[in-house]
């Protein structure tokens, strides 16, 4: 991904990681809370199999669906 993608995607990711600060379910393996913006980050690097910065530019409109639906849908 160019320079200027990434760093408006490292962006989106940080206001969904504020606005599911709080909001994601407890887990066993985190006793102290869940951290949201890492939970974004891990979530598109799985679907895309690649972290953000490597992901391809045709796909910037998909990673912004997908973070849309990972904040309508705290998991």
């Amino acid at each position: 991904m160019n320079k200027v993608n990434s760093s408006k995607l490292w962006k989106i990711i940080q206001e969904a990681g504020d606005y599911l600060n709080g909001q994601l379910p407890d887990h066993p393996n985190h006793p102290k809370g869940r951290n949201a913006y890492a939970h974004v980050a891990i979530c598109v690097k799985n679907k895309f199999k690649s972290s953000y910065k490597d992901i391809p530019d045709d796909k910037f409109d998909e990673v912004i669906k997908y973070i849309k639906f990972l904040k309508e849908n705290p998991s």
